[in-house]
């Protein structure tokens, strides 16, 4: 999911796998690689003295995972009601049918084909199971149908691909789009600005404590970038591949594949606002 090795904001430090906050814990799915990182982080969200829990990207169709998920809902004393999809990528959200069979829970998402009973999940919604409070907040960019959950009792957001621990992610062109995911990152900002949000629980990477940093971050790496890609263009770069071997030089090869998807949506935004 990174196109980029520098941290945003100010990372807890490792890799999170354990409580984060007062009602969020992470189980840490075992797929590492140049674009899960460390893995796919599986969030458990609950109010502390309830006895149900939300589950938030169940992760890759792996069961072991999935049963460790059930295993740490379990040992808590809780059972799991719901689970919720940030996005419909399938290292969160592969393995969610089969674990709706495990927990037999519904699963809500922005992508009807993604769900599994009668609601889904639209902007505005609040989630109350168990006395939780989540709310939705629509975060399109990375992909179409990204979600945030804002959990307002532990002041943070749980971003899936929109905020990572480490690095920056991939506007996955066609289906993600470089103007919806700017304005999803300023949504975010607001969050940290108007409504106290200070830590970021990410689909990948560690925990950030420095929220407002970590979008501020995001929002200059990708005017960075943008003009750079600006640049390129004028310099002669016309496809995606050139502008990709011209601004991603320093990256490493293994990412330009997804780099390329990240200057596509570049190059759509540029054309759409008249600028190349």
């Amino acid at each position: 999911m990174t196109d980029a090795a520098a941290l945003p904001g100010q990372p807890r430090g490792g890799v999170i796998s354990g409580a984060a906050t007062a009602r969020a814990h992470c189980v840490l799915a075992p797929n590492p690689s140049a674009m899960t990182l460390d893995g796919t982080n599986t969030w458990i969200v609950a109010e502390p003295d309830s006895d149900r829990a939300v589950v938030i990207d169940p992760g890759p169709l792996d069961e072991g995972h999935l049963k460790t998920v059930v295993d740490t809902v379990e040992r808590a004393g809780r059972r799991v009601e719901l689970t919720l999809l940030t996005h419909g990528h399938p290292d969160h959200a592969e393995g969610a049918a089969r674990f709706a069979e495990l927990t037999r829970t519904p699963v809500r998402a922005l992508d009807p084909a993604l769900r599994l009973g009668d609601e889904g999940l639209a902007a505005g919604d609040v989630i109350t199971t168990g006395g939780l409070e989540l709310r939705v907040v629509p975060t399109p960019g990375h992909t179409a149908d990204s979600l945030s959950f804002h959990l307002p009792a532990d002041a943070a957001v749980l971003t899936g691909d929109t905020v990572l621990g480490r690095g920056t992610t991939v506007v996955a062109h066609p289906d993600g789009r470089l103007g919806d995911y700017l304005d999803s990152l300023r949504l975010l900002r607001s969050l940290t600005v108007d409504d106290g949000v200070t830590t970021v629980l990410p689909g990948h990477g560690p925990v950030l404590n420095d929220a407002q940093g970590a979008v501020e971050y995001y929002l200059a790496h990708r005017a960075k970038r943008l003009a750079q890609v600006e640049t390129a263009v004028e310099a002669g770069h016309r496809t995606a591949a050139d502008v990709v071997a011209h601004v991603y030089a320093d990256v490493d090869r293994s990412l330009w594949p997804a780099a390329e998807l990240s200057v596509r949506a570049q190059l759509e935004y540029l054309g759409e606002h008249g600028l190349v």
